[in-house]
């Protein structure tokens, strides 16, 4: 009952100054225009009250599987400009870290066939792959295969900050 959810480019939350508990972004920053990555943060301190908390979790661009992503879908600067956006809000007083954690997530694939259902044919991102592109992308996956698949570890970032106060 008293949990609300809304929708919304980070730039510009539709909510009220001091009214969230909680802002959490789960993989979405780097998804923000970098032009817009500041306005974001300041966004996230105007709705949060006083001591309230933003959980941001982002991907850190390495590892084996950002190999085959980058020959596609290479997101390393978006990826770093988020995490400067994050740092640029403690360093200038915007939110206080609380506290900063770095983990593995698993993400596994039965098969090309799998990896392209998941990742190039996800609907919010059009990768579009001419053939020779398709060929490399395809065999540099096949690189990783073993006997129950493909196994990749990817690196993850979580920044708990605190709006001051």
């Amino acid at each position: 009952a008293h949990v609300t959810f809304a929708r919304a480019g980070a730039e510009a939350i539709p909510a009220e100054d001091a009214s969230a508990d909680v802002v959490v972004m789960f993989k979405s920053l780097h998804h923000v225009p970098v032009a817009a990555m500041d306005t974001a943060m300041a966004e996230i301190r105007r709705v949060l009250r006083p001591g309230g908390l933003a959980y941001i979790s982002e991907p850190v661009f390495a590892g084996d599987f950002n190999e085959v992503l980058r020959l596609f879908h290479d997101e390393s600067a978006v990826r770093r400009a988020a995490f400067e956006a994050a740092q640029k809000a403690v360093s200038e007083g915007v939110l206080e870290l609380a506290e900063q954690r770095f983990f593995q997530v698993r993400n596994d694939f039965d098969d090309f066939a799998d990896f392209e259902n998941r990742v190039l044919g996800v609907t919010h991102t059009d990768h579009d792959l001419g053939p020779d592109l398709y060929e490399q992308v395809r065999r540099t996956f096949e690189g990783y295969m073993g006997p129950e698949g493909a196994r990749f570890t990817m690196p993850m970032r979580v920044d708990l900050l605190r709006r001051p106060g």
